[in-house]
């Protein structure tokens, strides 16, 4: 059996909340950001995370490269729980371990040359590199992501956003990762950008043998590029499967709501498709509801929704849902 490049188990970040008016000795609220996530994920192979805003997909990317405390295990290619390295043993492993933020221009350094923020995480990870080799990699990555190599002297604020993003495309690559951590990298581009920085990704992806885990709230894009997807909602794994499985067979209604609000050129398919609208407001992640997370929403819940945590279930396609399967029109017409 193949070794997974990340294992994650049971992976939990909670904060510890004091509102203005608590008494200076009332125990602190918690808030479960990211509540018992697990998952694997082999070399060379893009997982897809998706969910509304608020449901922990920034917060679960950021844990898993030690930028937020979590508990848990992070377990790195079958050997290093992440979680339990103090900060010194880490650096070790963030070279392997590169991230892409979703605001282009607020992850560089204004004050700084293209050319410097790419050749950043050389001097940090490759200390004993020369200058010459140095300015090579940084103009043959610059290069690599479709930016000419004679703008390494200039300043961030020259560039658009699209060409801004590739800036930290090409300064993640340049220590050569094994893991590329996207957290909604194109959500702040135009469209006709979006696909460029994707197809972008693909292809180093597939030249460069890349394992991506890819958060955005686009689910056309996150089929696009994900050979795998897992749905988030306050925290909590709803569904995990393989692309193809999932946007054909989805199980949760969760997954199908988020499915049915994407729209479909073809204006008979778009017509005759089942919406599934999602009712009322995102639960706060405080005050969660009992049960099933979801059931406040769903138009499938019942009692037993209310007084039972839904475990996930085994297999390649996992679910976590007491009553799995296509939500029918009449299901969602009827009174609550």
């Amino acid at each position: 059996m193949t070794t997974p490049l990340l294992d994650v188990k049971d992976l939990r970040v909670t904060f510890e909340i004091h509102r203005d008016g608590d008494l200076p000795w009332a125990a602190p609220r918690k808030l479960r950001a990211v509540n018992g996530v697990d998952f694997s994920l082999l070399a060379g192979k893009t997982l897809g995370i998706v969910g509304e805003s608020g449901c922990g997909k920034s917060t679960l990317a950021r844990a898993l490269i030690r930028m937020l405390p979590a508990t848990g295990q992070v377990n790195w290619q079958g050997e290093t729980d992440l979680l339990q390295l103090t900060a010194r043993q880490m650096l070790k492993y963030r070279a392997d371990i590169q991230m892409i933020f979703q605001d282009p221009l607020a992850s560089l350094n204004p004050r700084m040359t293209v050319g410097d923020i790419i050749a950043e995480p050389l001097r940090t990870h490759r200390p004993t590199m020369g200058g010459k080799e140095r300015r090579a990699r940084v103009k043959a990555a610059m290069e690599r992501v479709g930016l000419l190599s004679n703008q390494v002297n200039r300043y961030p604020h020259e560039f658009s956003g699209g060409q801004c993003q590739r800036i930290g495309i090409a300064r993640a690559l340049i220590v050569e990762p094994k893991l590329l951590i996207c957290d909604e990298p194109v959500s702040a581009l135009d469209v006709s950008i979006q696909a460029q920085v994707i197809n972008l990704l693909d292809d180093l992806r597939r030249d460069l043998g890349l394992t991506i885990v890819f958060i955005a709230h686009d689910l056309s894009v996150v089929k696009h590029i994900s050979d795998e997807v897992m749905v988030l909602y306050l925290g909590k794994m709803m569904e995990r499967a393989p692309s193809d499985e999932l946007f054909a067979h989805p199980q949760h209604p969760y997954t199908q709501a988020l499915l049915s609000a994407v729209p479909v050129p073809d204006p008979q398919i778009e017509r005759g498709k089942v919406v599934i609208p999602l009712d009322g407001e995102l639960p706060s992640p405080m005050n969660p509801p009992s049960g099933c997370v979801f059931r406040t929403r769903c138009p499938r819940a019942q009692a037993l929704c209310a007084e039972t945590v839904p475990e996930p279930t085994a297999g390649p396609h996992s679910y976590a849902c007491h009553f799995p399967g296509a939500v029918t029109q009449e299901e969602i017409a009827a009174p609550v």
